[in-house]
């Protein structure tokens, strides 16, 4: 049923650390919704790539986000503030959620999330490669269905790979372009109603 959502998910924090968190700081207080395109893979143990998708995504701080699928499969997903709605469209099938369960659950809600991951997360700077910093956020508890998650950014503090590593083995990788930051998005976007011939699955 879920083709493409990985079910791992943390908020973006602020944080006075140098290098990368400098940066992850810098996006949020900066950031309050944005808009791009992504890529998405999925790879095994051993990096062989498993599933790939592409769509866009965009969001408003807190907890509405809305995440498009187009390829090969349609899915969409959207937070409105209560409730995580799940749309495949080749099944007609919708699943929905309370919010609070979905923040702990979904990507699609990493970029819409509020401020307090330094409460649940150790946070380090791990480096810089191919001209990006890259910041490594583990969780600290066990509690989680992934081990740790990458983020790289460049040097103009913009967010352009994510790595959720689960505790299967599995990575999943999203390249985002095409990021606009603090477009006024309608919101009517962060709605959603199942279709009336949709199987409708939870709350």
């Amino acid at each position: 049923m879920f083709k493409y959502l990985s079910f791992l998910v943390f908020v973006l924090p602020l944080s006075a650390y140098a290098g990368a968190s400098d940066k992850l700081k810098n996006f949020i207080e900066s950031t309050h919704s944005a808009q791009a395109n992504f890529t998405q893979e999925v790879r095994d143990s051993r990096g062989k790539r498993i599933q790939s998708a592409s769509g866009t995504m965009q969001f408003v701080r807190p907890g509405k986000f809305r995440w498009v699928y187009q390829k090969p499969f349609e899915q969409l997903i959207v937070g409105d503030g209560e409730k995580f709605w799940l749309h495949d469209v080749e099944l007609n099938q919708v699943t929905v959620r309370k919010i609070d369960a979905a923040l702990g659950s979904s990507p699609a809600a990493l970029l819409s999330g509020s401020n307090e991951i330094e409460n649940d997360f150790e946070l380090k700077d791990n480096g810089t490669k191919d001209n990006l910093e890259w910041l490594q956020a583990t969780p600290r508890t066990q509690d989680t269905s992934f081990e740790k998650i990458l983020m790289a950014f460049s040097a103009q503090s913009e967010l352009i790979i994510m790595e959720l590593h689960d505790a299967f083995g599995h990575t999943t990788v999203l390249h985002f372009s095409n990021m606009k930051r603090n477009p006024q998005l309608s919101p009517q976007l962060f709605k959603f109603v199942p279709p009336k011939s949709a199987d409708v699955l939870g709350e």
